[in-house]
C-alpha cells in the first residue's frame, strides 16, 4: 500500500541530498573566505529544516522497502558514514580549532559523502572492492 508513495518519498530525499551538499559547500566556502554570510540568520536554520527533510524521507523510504538498519549492512553503513559525515562537517563549519583544520575537516566531510552516495545507489557496505562497483 506504502509502495505507491516510493516515488514521491525518492524524489523528496535525493532532492534534500542535493540541497544539503550545496548548502554544505556554500558554507565551507564563506567559512574559507572568514565571511559574515555564515552568521545570517537563515544560514543557520535553513541546513537545519532541509536536514530534517531528508532524515524524515529516508525514514519513509526504510519503511516503504522494508529495510532498516542492523537488519541490512549497506543501511547500517550510511548510518555510521552519516554519523562521521556529521561529525567532520561540524568540524569544518563550526568548530575546527584552526583554518587547516576545518578545510581538512570540509574534504573529509566531502569524501564520506561521496561514499555514502555511492553505497546508496549500490546498496553496498563496501562498493569500492573489485568488481563491486560497476556490477562485475
Amino acid at each position: 500500500m506504502l509502495i505507491k508513495y516510493y516515488q514521491l518519498f525518492l524524489t523528496v530525499h535525493v532532492g534534500t541530498v542535493v540541497v544539503s551538499i550545496c548548502l554544505f559547500l556554500m558554507r565551507g566556502i564563506w567559512m574559507m573566505q572568514g565571511s559574515n554570510l555564515l552568521k545570517q540568520r537563515w544560514v543557520r536554520i535553513v541546513p537545519h529544516v532541509n536536514d530534517s527533510l531528508l532524515l524524515l524521507s529516508a525514514v519513509g523510504l526504510m519503511v516503504i522497502i522494508g529495510q532498516y538498519p542492523l537488519r541490512n549492512d549497506w543501511l547500517t553503513a550510511k548510518i555510521l558514514l552519516l554519523l562521521l559525515y556529521i561529525l567532520f562537517g561540524f568540524f569544518a563549519i563550526n568548530h575546527g580549532q584552526s583554518r587547516q583544520w576545518r578545510i581538512i575537516s570540509g574534504a573529509i566531510a566531502l569524501a564520506i559523502f561521496a561514499y555514502i552516495v555511492i553505497v546508496a545507489i549500490t546498496h553496498n557496505p563496501f562498493p569500492l572492492t573489485a568488481g563491486k562497483l560497476f556490477g562485475s
